[in-house]
């Protein structure tokens, strides 16, 4: 295999959110096993568990709705009686409540929808890493994918923005809690827009893509390897001294809003 740069070479890593052949989960799992590691991938049920059969193979893949702590537990469990440690674990769980209606203005988000969101897509981290804290080697690292900014007030991403916040917050304080017993660490890769299924479902997505297109300086949006690759750095020994970080993989998108073509196409001006 050459040489084993990213040192991941028969590490254990979990990789929490595989749905489909376009996931973030699934380019980060193969990126992972073409440097060597051992992948056990976990999906949301046994529906999910048939779809994603093929892609799989024989792959080792457990089933565990995080909305559910019992199912955390079990998990938990299962994965102790094969693997009893853990070197990394991916994160790549995101849900949006959004309802029938359609994108409401922010202030109509309802208790609900906020509330199961952030169960889903920010507390489900924190539920994870202490259970597992356990099996974790001394010195693994654990990542969770979340967004380039927090702080873009885009309609059609709504109340989603302000739980990736509270995610990014939480690896800040996952990482000084965990390191009062080890030298686990916990980052985020913050993508920017990406073509997943997940991104699929968000209320006009498209239009938003094709635009970060044009804002991107390369003309060219961020692809899902792009962040897988960053994701597998991450979770490797050689980003040591990386932790509580949110690393922006969106290729430079925030620098270039007031690009000169932009400004004049928004004035259509020559």
């Amino acid at each position: 295999m050459g040489m084993d740069f990213l040192k991941l070479a028969g590490k254990t890593i979990l990789v929490f959110g595989v749905a489909n052949k376009k996931s973030v989960a699934w380019h980060i799992g193969k990126t992972l096993e073409e440097v060597g590691a051992v992948v056990v991938y976990i999906v949301r049920s046994p529906e999910r568990r048939e779809t994603v059969a093929k892609l799989m193979g024989d792959r080792p893949c457990f089933i565990c709705d995080v909305e559910f702590e019992d199912q955390i537990k079990r998990l938990r469990t299962e994965i102790e009686a094969e693997y009893p440690v853990v070197h990394g674990l991916v994160h790549s769980i995101g849900f949006a409540a959004y309802d029938e209606t359609g994108i409401k203005p922010f202030h109509e988000t309802t208790k609900s929808q906020f509330l199961r969101t952030i169960d889903i897509s920010c507390f489900s981290f924190i539920s994870l890493a202490n259970e597992f804290k356990d099996l974790l080697a001394n010195d693994a690292s654990v990542i969770t994918i979340s967004i380039s900014t927090t702080r873009m007030a885009s309609e059609n991403y709504g109340f989603m923005a302000p739980v990736k916040a509270a995610l990014d917050s939480s690896l800040v304080f996952l990482s000084k809690s965990f390191s009062k017993f080890s030298e686990v660490r916990f980052n985020a890769v913050a993508a920017g827009l990406l073509k997943t299924s997940a991104s699929a479902g968000i209320p006009g997505f498209v239009d938003s893509y094709m635009f970060a297109e044009k804002v991107i300086p390369r003309k060219r949006a961020v692809s899902t390897q792009e962040v897988a690759n960053a994701a597998c750095f991450l979770l490797s020994p050689r980003s040591s001294g990386v932790n509580a970080q949110a690393v922006v993989i969106d290729a430079a998108m925030s620098i270039n809003y007031f690009d000169r073509e932009i400004v004049a196409d928004a004035m259509k001006l020559d």
